[in-house]
């Protein structure tokens, strides 16, 4: 009987791997997720991205200039209590196709970008990990969705000597640069 127990036992455990791989087989494919895709356009995003993060003087140069898009995609309530002055709010969760066409319909349009993690010394613009900066999924989506012509805001600067210009409920006091 014990050894009739243990071969059950053994057969059981050598057999579990094949049970899962065949399990694993049988999860239906989604039609709209691809992650070979994702993979793609993130690699030529980021590819593109080398050349495309500029210094505070040339995004402030280039915000102003005609037919330029500053894009803050945070949180509407992180939008409304700190931005960088003329920029439009599209919460990153609420990017698809439609959303973006509404907000910026020229897919050739400039567009520069910012994160929490360009700033410091402003409640509202809270640190996250480096691997989560804001910054990087943005490009890559605007990417994905066919939005080249983005450029991002490179420095880390301190919200309360930064030449840029901040609107919104708690906008810091400045400091002498």
């Amino acid at each position: 009987m014990f050894l009739r127990t243990l071969l059950v036992s053994a057969l059981l455990v050598a057999s579990a791997p094949l049970a899962l791989a065949s399990e694993a087989s049988t999860v239906p494919q989604n039609p709209a997720i691809d992650a070979d895709g994702h993979l793609r356009d993130m690699k030529a995003a980021l590819e593109l991205r080398r050349d495309r993060r500029v210094s505070e003087a040339d995004f402030i140069r280039m915000s102003l200039e005609p037919g330029t898009i500053v894009l803050d995609a945070r949180s509407a309530r992180r939008f409304g209590e700190l931005h960088v002055k003329g920029a439009v709010n599209l919460n990153f969760a609420d990017f698809t196709a439609e959303s973006l066409a509404a907000l910026v319909p020229d897919q050739s349009t400039r567009i520069l970008i910012y994160c929490n993690n360009n700033f410091f010394n402003a409640e509202p613009f809270p640190k996250k990990s480096l691997s989560a900066s804001l910054n990087v999924p943005t490009f890559t989506t605007l990417y994905s969705y066919g939005y080249r012509n983005v450029y991002e805001l490179a420095p880390y600067l301190d919200a309360t000597r930064t030449k840029l210009e901040f609107a919104g409920t708690q906008v810091p006091p400045r400091l002498a640069n």
